[in-house]
This record gives structure tokens, sequence and C-alpha cells, in this order.
């Protein structure tokens, strides 16, 4: 992963701010000072790994824009990162990434994290999305359903 989660979150920050008339710059270094918020679920999915690698990218695609895509050993493990909108509105990027391993011939595991900046009100934007997610992810894995 070449940026990490709070550079990313700071340029998200920055764009929101620059499209609404706000500057960008002072809006990225506050970005850098404010708590981030993670949260990470677990999951095992009742598919081969190129299946949940397919599902896991659809979903996450849906959700937000991808960042990067990284096949880290290439038919065992595989990460995709995308920024999806969270809290009020859907105004607070949320940094998603999910992390597909194999775990046998019909099973795969997914790590998702979820990562987000918290202002004064705590919204546990990285947490709701990251639940959503889950939940897409797991909804009908096993009856060969490709999206969520």
């Amino acid at each position: 992963m070449e940026r990490n989660e709070d550079q990313v979150l700071a340029e998200e920050l920055a764009a929101l701010s620059a499209v609404g008339g706000g500057g960008g710059r002072l809006v990225r270094a506050v970005a850098k000072l404010m708590r981030k918020e993670v949260h990470e679920v677990d999951l095992v999915l009742p598919l081969p790994f190129d299946d949940a690698v397919k599902r896991v990218s659809g979903v996450l695609g849906r959700a937000g824009h991808v960042i990067e895509t990284l096949p880290v050993r290439p038919g065992e493990d595989e990460t995709v990162r995308i920024v999806a909108g969270g809290g009020a509105g859907g105004l607070n990027p949320v940094v998603v990434t999910a992390r597909v391993l194999r775990a046998d011939e019909d099973t795969s595991e997914v790590w998702l994290r979820g990562a987000a900046k918290e202002g004064l009100v705590r919204q546990r934007a990285a947490e709701k999305t990251v639940v959503l997610l889950a939940a897409r992810l797991s909804r009908g894995a096993g009856e060969g359903a490709t999206d969520g």
C-alpha cells in the first residue's frame, strides 16, 4: 500500500473541502491531527479464492471508489482498498481495506478494516461502513451470488 490511511483520509477531506470552497491545505493539516476511528471484522466466505476475490471487489467497488488492488501472493492473498462515504450524509470518507486469503479449496477468509477521522461528534463511520460491507459480503455468499 503506497499511501497510508491517514494520508488518504487527509487528502479525501481536503478534496471535499475544496469542492465546498474551503482551504484544502488547512483541512489536510487539521485532518492529520484528528483522532482516527478503526474497526475490523473477520469473515469466512464459503467460496473458492477466485470467486471470493470477485465478490469482494464487486461489493467494495459499488460501495466506493477503488484506490488500489494488490495481489500479495497471486492465487493465495489479494488486497483491495477503497474510499467510501460514511457518517452523516456520506460526507465522512472511510478507507476500507479488504484482504482475501485462501483458507482451503472451497473457503476464503476476508479481513475488513475501516478507518475514518472523527471530529467532535462521534459518528462511528468506520464501524458502520465495515459492518454494512461485511453483511453485504456474507449475504448469499454460499449460494453462488457474485454481488451484494
